[in-house]
């Protein structure tokens, strides 16, 4: 009975962050809502207790850009050419085009850009959530940085 406690409190502090970093990862709301419909499963299936509340956030991170680099690996073997047709005409390229060129990075610079700038994390925790190394980390972010502004200013400027 607890855990429902918990699992509701945590839809309601973490779910919004989780659906924008999902849906940035995946370009589809359905798929974005499923990613942290599957993550939230996961947390109430989950047996003992986080040490912190940012413990939990982080550990919810994980869970859900894992599941979406699955959805998305399941994607790429499993398109069509007629899902890759609707997929271009799905994908707006208006707006201000910094959030496009982002959605287009590849996956291991979006989330560290995203982890860092979006919501904030300093770049050792960025490191920890994504369970890589510091250096590793700063490099992802400094390349990430790069191919976003290539991207941006070729195709949006």
């Amino acid at each position: 009975m607890q855990k429902c406690g918990c699992a509701r409190e945590a839809v309601e502090r973490y779910g919004d962050m989780l659906y924008r970093i999902c849906l940035l990862s995946l370009r589809n709301t359905a798929d974005a809502e499923d990613a942290v419909q599957e993550t939230f499963l996961k947390y109430v299936q989950r047996s003992h207790d986080f040490s912190s509340a940012e413990h939990e956030k982080a550990w919810l991170i994980t869970v859900a850009t894992n599941k979406c680099r699955d959805m998305l690996r399941y994607r790429t073997r499993h398109m069509t050419e007629r899902e890759e047709l609707l997929l271009g005409y799905a994908i707006e390229k208006e707006g201000s085009g910094i959030l496009d060129a982002l959605m287009e990075l590849p996956e291991k610079y979006k989330t560290p850009l995203m982890l860092f700038y979006i919501e904030g994390y300093k770049v050792n925790e960025t490191a920890d959530i994504m369970g890589i190394s510091l250096p590793a980390a700063k490099m992802r972010l400094s390349r990430g940085r790069k191919l976003l502004e290539e991207k941006y200013r070729k195709e949006y400027m």
